[in-house]
C-alpha cells in the first residue's frame, strides 16, 4: 500500500527527519525500517543540490523521499518535485486559502499553476505522460500546523480538496502564542488537542512531530490517535545514544 492510500485510509505510518546531509546518514536511518524519511530544508544547511542526492537515497532505501520546503512559495516546490520528491510538506499552513496555494504550486493546470519541466521526476523528458499521472494520484501533500491562527482555522484546512494530511510543530505553536518550547501549558494542549478532535471528527490524519528520541514518547502519541507520525530526527538519535552511553560510563567510573 503507498503512502498516499495509507493516509486516505488514515492508516499508521511512521517516519523521521534528516537534516544532516549525508548520504550514509540515509542509509543508516533506513536500517530502522522508516517508511519515508523527510529532508528538512527549511531550518538546515542543506540545499537544492544535498536535497536531491537525498531525494535519490532515500528511494534507493525503498523509503518515500518528503521534503519540508523552507517556505510556502512556488519556485521551491517546484523544483523539489521535479527532482523527484514523493510529498511536499508545506510549513506555515494558516488558513484555506494557503493551503490552496500550496496545491497550484504542486499541481499541474487545470487544478494548479506548476509549470511543466522535464528533469529527474519526469524520466528526464521521458515519462512526462507517466509522471503527470503519477501526480494526480500519488504526490503527497501536508500541511503543517504551527501557528495558532491555524488551530483555529483547523477545519478548513484539513478539508481542502488535496490536503493529503497535517503534521503538528509544537515548538514554533508554542511560539506563535508566545511560549515557545512550552508544550506542557494548558493553552499549548488545549490547542493541540483542538487539532487532534477536528482531524477526529473528519477522518482525517493526525499528524505530529516527536522531537524525542524516547520512544515512550512516540508511542504517547500512537495511543493519543496520531497516524502519521515522524519520529525524532537524525542528531537527537546520535547525540541521545552517545549521551546516555557516556552517563552510564562516568557513573561507573565513579562507583
Amino acid at each position: 500500500m503507498s503512502l498516499k492510500e495509507k493516509l486516505r485510509n488514515n492508516q499508521l505510518t511512521i517516519g523521521s527527519w534528516i537534516t544532516i546531509a549525508n548520504p550514509a546518514i540515509v542509509e543508516i536511518m533506513a536500517t530502522a525500517k522508516f517508511e519515508w524519511l523527510v529532508i528538512d530544508m527549511e531550518h538546515t544547511s542543506i540545499d537544492l543540490a544535498s536535497a536531491q542526492i537525498l531525494i535519490t537515497i532515500i528511494q534507493a532505501n525503498g523509503m518515500k523521499a518528503l521534503v519540508r520546503v523552507s517556505k510556502n512559495e512556488e519556485v521551491i516546490i517546484k523544483r523539489v518535485l521535479d527532482m523527484g520528491a514523493d510529498g511536499i510538506i508545506v510549513p506555515m499552513i494558516k488558513n484555506k486559502q494557503e493551503a490552496l496555494e500550496a496545491i497550484s504550486y504542486i499541481k499541474y493546470p487545470p487544478i494548479g499553476k506548476r509549470g511543466v519541466g522535464l528533469y529527474r521526476a519526469q524520466g528526464y523528458g521521458t515519462k512526462f505522460n507517466e509522471y503527470k499521472e503519477w501526480l494526480e494520484k500519488e504526490v503527497v501533500v501536508i500541511a503543517q500546523i504551527e501557528h495558532i491562527e491555524a488551530v483555529r482555522n483547523i477545519e478548513e484546512i484539513i478539508l481542502t480538496d488535496g490536503v493529503d494530511g497535517t503534521i503538528v510543530g509544537p515548538y514554533d505553536l508554542s511560539g506563535s502564542m508566545g511560549y515557545p518550547g512550552a508544550f506542557e501549558r494548558d493553552d499549548v494542549k488545549e490547542a493541540i488537542k483542538s487539532v487532534e478532535l477536528a482531524c477526529k471528527k473528519y477522518n482525517k490524519p493526525y499528524g505530529f512531530h516527536v522531537i524525542e528520541s524516547d520512544p515512550k514518547r512516540l508511542q504517547e502519541r500512537i495511543d493519543e490517535g496520531c497516524t502519521f507520525l515522524a519520529y525524532s530526527l537524525d542528531f537527537f538519535f546520535l547525540g541521545d545514544s552517545a549521551r546516555a552511553g557516556m552517563q552510564k560510563i562516568k557513573e561507573g567510573l565513579e562507583r
